[in-house]
């Protein structure tokens, strides 16, 4: 068969790589090349098998060669994330940490995507994937799952080097529906209504499948009057579990017990007199009930958000920060504490979708804990929210530049056209 083969002088060092999958139309197989050609190397397409229809994967056999075995490794290293791995297979290798709190060096790096590795001969799923982790093993039960820096004890058996390890990056399969339509790009110029009616459609089909929607909501839902809208949401049963921060909660009762957000009316948009003392007021006042909960069995406060997740069932995880006033009784000031309460439900909670609005730190925070299968719809009115979030990673974002309100009107309003869901 005929190859294809990078220009120059035969380099000595080789090894042979095979990717397969969507790699055409996902860009994949020209990236690798081109990573190959950009760190000095060189390759030789050995065999290249293209799929015939548009679900057909298709097949590369890459052989790859350096003038030396550190650069060849850096190649193999470098491509590894695009889902390239050595055609003669190896078992992982592992090292016991040496210390509590630290991985060992050379430690494998996770991504989000998903990933297997190699023990005893036989192909192990990696539980749990969250880029920026390591891999620990468990050999004797074939078992590996990701594990943050912070909890590594040790003596814990952690993956090192790239060996043994096959990665699969989400190719553009996965971007069906919405994401097509979308194709990643965050523009203010998108036909809204257009837009939040494929939202709705993936909400409707992330149900339908048996799985949850999270949301990742920030202090603006509020602010900009999104309140009712996302109880309705709740209501309906399209909205299964919330993250937030102190603020959006404090501001959600601030609204359920004054009529205010921020010391404003939301109703006329009028400052209220010492309305800048409301927010305080609203979190004493849950603090002097025992929390949330209490305050609603109590029938102290009886609408909002936080209300409708108690009366629903909706768990939550407010995650504290240092500029948190109160803070609220559930509100978890331990930030790694938070990670795994969050890290509980988006493992453990079937979540199928996520709908992040208006919150730029706590979308990046979310981010970079789920797995690349999750979709992710971003809405925020400022550009960079959404790009930063993808720039970290989280490249199955797709983002819609708009204020909350307005869209979490016209989501609840689409989503009532096609569902037949009591409200209760």
């Amino acid at each position: 068969m005929h190859t294809l083969s990078s220009p120059g002088k035969e380099l000595p060092f080789l090894e042979e790589v095979e990717l397969q999958g969507h790699i055409i139309d996902s860009l994949l197989l020209p990236k690798v090349l081109d990573e190959i050609l950009t760190r000095g190397g060189q390759y030789v397409l050995k065999e290249i098998r293209v799929g015939q229809r548009q679900q057909d994967p298709s097949y590369a056999r890459i052989e790859i060669r350096a003038p030396t075995a550190e650069l060849l490794r850096d190649i193999l290293e470098s491509i590894h994330d695009h889902g390239a791995t050595p055609v003669v297979q190896r078992d992982c290798q592992y090292v016991p940490a040496d210390m509590d709190g630290a991985f060992p060096e050379g430690f494998y790096s996770t991504t989000n995507y998903r990933t297997q590795v190699r023990l005893g001969g036989q192909w192990v799923e990696v539980e749990n994937m969250e880029m920026d982790c390591g891999i620990l093993v468990e050999p004797e039960a074939r078992r590996a799952r990701t594990i943050a820096m912070a909890h590594v004890k040790r003596g814990d058996r952690i993956v090192v080097g790239h060996e043994g390890i096959r990665v699969f990056p989400v190719g553009q399969e996965r971007r069906q529906h919405l994401f097509e339509f979308m194709s990643s790009a965050v523009s203010s110029e998108k036909p809204k209504t257009v837009t939040v009616r494929e939202v709705a459609a993936q909400m409707l089909r992330t149900r339908a499948a048996g799985q949850n929607i999270l949301a990742v909501l920030g202090p603006a839902v509020v602010h900009t009057g999104g309140v009712e809208h996302v109880s309705e949401l709740i209501r309906m049963g399209f909205l299964n579990i919330l993250f937030a921060g102190n603020a959006l909660a404090a501001h959600d009762i601030e609204q359920a017990l004054f009529g205010t957000s921020l010391g404003v009316y939301l109703e006329r948009g009028l400052p209220a007199e010492e309305g800048h003392e409301h927010h305080l007021r609203a979190i004493n006042t849950i603090r002097r009930l025992g929390g949330i909960a209490a305050a609603v069995e109590k029938g102290v406060l009886r609408s909002g958000i936080m209300y409708e997740c108690v009366r629903h069932r909706v768990p939550f995880v407010l995650a504290g920060s240092i500029r948190d006033d109160g803070p609220l009784p559930e509100v978890i000031t331990d930030v790694l504490a938070a990670q795994d309460a969050m890290r509980h439900y988006i493992h453990q909670g079937n979540v199928g979708m996520c709908l992040m609005v208006a919150t730029l730190l706590h979308s990046i925070a979310v981010g970079n804990l789920l797995p690349a299968w999750i979709r992710v719809v971003c809405v925020d009115i400022n550009p960079a929210a959404v790009t930063k979030l993808m720039d970290r990673g989280s490249i199955q974002t797709v983002g819609i530049v708009t204020d909350a309100e307005p869209f979490l009107r016209l989501l609840v309003a689409e989503l009532k056209k096609n569902t037949t869901v009591a409200v209760t």
